[in-house]
């Protein structure tokens, strides 16, 4: 980066984390700490809401993803407006009324301890291994400006991270979420404005949006029932849906941000309002990477995007082999510009344009084979699978964006890291010291005392997260990763919950062995089917719903205690 690109990048740097500490100076102990003391405004907590899961998981692998695969990946957010109404009537109550701390604590006073023990290292396992990915999508983007390796660089950005959130508490959290999450709108803004700006000035807006369409990348809704098909409209509005409703509705990361609101009704505007904002502003973030797909029709795109693995292929004996391979790629690749060009002025002439597409269609697919190749050619040399679709817009905005911008877009990804990584240790802490060492180890502490614990819980998940993040390289798209993680436990956890809200007669007994069988049988059937991740989701809520509700009535269904909470 260039000297104005660094000082744009420091300057933001700066202001965040002295914004951080002016309003961690708001905390006051152990509630403060984790809750704000329950004060904070709607729209501080919407954009908080909207910042924890826009993560820079979501500006490179979702780009990546779209500029592989279109827009199908929209599937799966097409119910949250549905998932965040049905939050405000069923799960804010609940929680909010019952003044707990976590969400799993809610369980104890419903259940018993043995359920809210489960569901919480439930919930530490998957949000430990989620973080571990958040983490690695900003090393991603140093090692690519700075062509450091991804280890370093993800010490670094732990180290980092840890002190800001130690510093901060859920308060500078919050507050710096709503900074962050406005620099990502920005951030969106921008990047769409440059794609426009750096493509041939005889191509227009309508223009891209054909080219993208006549190779089906804006084509977002598969009508296939297959349920190994990863993104349908069935998997996206069931599966999506349950996944959707799990994760605001469980997962402490997402709960914790709303318990901070200054009363119930603030905590429902705060999701209303993702209910409006979310879905466009993934169809925007995704509308990026199919851009970069059109893109690269008139410029000439890597082989593969990683520059570590190239680099690694042009030392050893295969050198002459990959240089082979570029050599065709810019044959091929000259040949679609042309042909891209000529479409361009056959359709506005009104000529017949299928000739001149099958030509396109031909060059782009061996430009995928080529890809291909190359991959196999990385992956042999390195003994290691190679998968560089996460380094796809970090090397566009490398090598395009121009000086200052650069600063400000590199600047918006380590936002969007920031915004979720110290969301993530936050929760995770709140979990560890609530639901763990306080519950059952030191009840009777003072409030100084669960303090301390609070930030060494804090230190230690942010190794765990990095110790993770050092393997993520090899999980492919980061926002496919993350949801896969996710899906493995959410459906259970949801079930847990449902049967907390809607089944009265349900029981801990219930409860404890039902989750044991959601789980069971979600690993069961990833290990012997080829079903599609999303639907875990569903299938983890229903068998969690059918035993819990089962071994309830069998051991005598709920006591008075637990139908009165």
């Amino acid at each position: 980066m260039s000297p104005i690109d660094w000082a744009v990048f420091g300057l933001y740097f700066a202001g965040v984390i002295g914004f951080a500490w002016v309003q961690s100076r708001k905390n006051v102990g152990v509630e403060g700490y984790f809750l704000a003391n329950r004060s904070l405004p709607w729209a501080a907590v919407g954009l908080s809401v909207m910042a924890t899961q826009a993560s820079a998981i979501t500006f490179i692998g979702t780009t990546g993803q779209a500029f592989d695969e279109g827009m199908e990946f929209i599937q799966v957010y097409l119910p949250q407006p549905l998932v965040m109404v049905l939050l405000c009537v069923l799960f804010v109550p609940f929680f909010y009324r019952a003044k707990v701390y976590t969400a799993y604590e809610y369980l104890e006073n419903r259940f018993d301890a043995k359920t809210r023990s489960l569901t919480a290292f439930l919930f530490l396992v998957s949000r430990g291994l989620a973080a571990g990915l958040v983490l690695y999508a900003p090393a991603i983007v140093l090692s690519v400006i700075m062509g450091w390796d991804e280890t370093v660089t993800i010490l670094i950005m732990a180290g980092v991270t840890i002190a800001y959130t130690l510093m901060g508490g859920i308060t500078a959290v919050i507050w710096t979420d709503v900074v962050q999450m406005l620099m990502m709108f920005v951030g969106i803004g921008v990047a769409l404005f440059i794609l426009f700006t750096t493509l041939p000035a005889e191509v227009g807006v309508a223009d891209v949006a054909y080219i993208g369409g006549i190779q089906e990348m804006w084509t977002s809704i598969d009508w296939s029932w297959d349920p190994s098909n990863r993104y349908t409209i069935w998997s996206g509005m069931i599966g999506g849906f349950f996944l959707a409703l799990a994760y605001f509705g469980t997962d402490q990361s997402q709960v914790q941000r709303y318990l901070t609101a200054s009363s119930l009704k603030q905590s429902r505007l705060s999701l209303i309002f993702n209910a409006f904002m979310k879905v466009p502003m993934q169809f925007f973030i995704l509308s990026i990477g199919v851009l970069l797909f059109v893109f690269y029709h008139f410029e000439q795109p890597p082989l593969v995007f990683n520059n570590a693995e190239v680099a690694q292929v042009l030392e050893s004996d295969r050198a002459s082999e990959w240089r082979a391979l570029e050599v065709e790629q810019g044959t091929v690749h000259a040949e679609r510009r042309a042909a891209t060009m000529e479409l361009l002025d056959v359709r506005e002439a009104g000529g017949d344009v299928a000739p001149v597409q099958q030509r396109i269609a031909d060059a782009d697919e061996r430009l995928v084979e080529l890809r291909q190749e190359a991959k196999a050619v990385v992956s042999e040399v390195r003994g290691a699978s190679s998968n560089d679709v996460n380094y796809i817009f970090p090397t566009y905005i490398l090598d395009y964006i121009p000086v200052g911008v650069l600063g400000l877009m590199i600047a918006v990804i380590f936002a969007a890291a920031m915004s979720s990584l110290d969301s993530e240790l936050t929760a995770l802490s709140s979990a560890t010291v609530i639901d763990f060492y306080q519950r059952w180890f030191r009840p009777d502490a003072s409030d100084a005392h669960y303090l301390t614990v609070s930030k060494i819980s804090t230190v230690v998940w942010g190794i765990y997260a990095a110790g993770f993040a050092l393997f993520a390289g090899q999980l492919g798209s980061l926002i496919e990763a993350v949801n896969q993680v996710g899906s493995y436990f959410y459906g259970s956890l949801l079930g847990v919950f449902l049967l907390a809200f809607l089944v009265k007669r349900s029981n801990g007994h219930g409860a404890f062995v039902g989750l044991l069988a959601g789980m069971g049988v979600v690993f069961g059937l990833e290990l012997v089917t080829e079903i599609a991740y999303l639907w875990f989701n569903v299938i983890g809520t229903v068998v969690v719903l059918v035993v819990g509700t089962a071994v309830s009535a069998m051991t005598g269904g709920a006591t008075p205690s637990e139908q009165a909470a």
